[in-house]
């Protein structure tokens, strides 16, 4: 979240079900997942890798 003020970022991890702010190694599971072999056979899904906001 380039650009934005450290004190919102503050309370976008205050607002957020897991109370912090997600990271590159937080999706990188699920990116590998579907981008290997035992995820060949999921097409068509939408996966959601948001901390709990769905």
């Amino acid at each position: 979240m380039k650009g934005k003020s450290p004190e919102m970022l503050a309370r976008a991890a205050t607002r957020s079900p897991l109370e912090r702010l997600g990271q590159p190694a937080d999706i990188a599971g699920a990116v590998s997942f579907l981008a290997g072999p035992d995820g060949e056979w999921v097409n068509g899904q939408t996966i959601r890798v948001n901390g709990g906001f769905s």
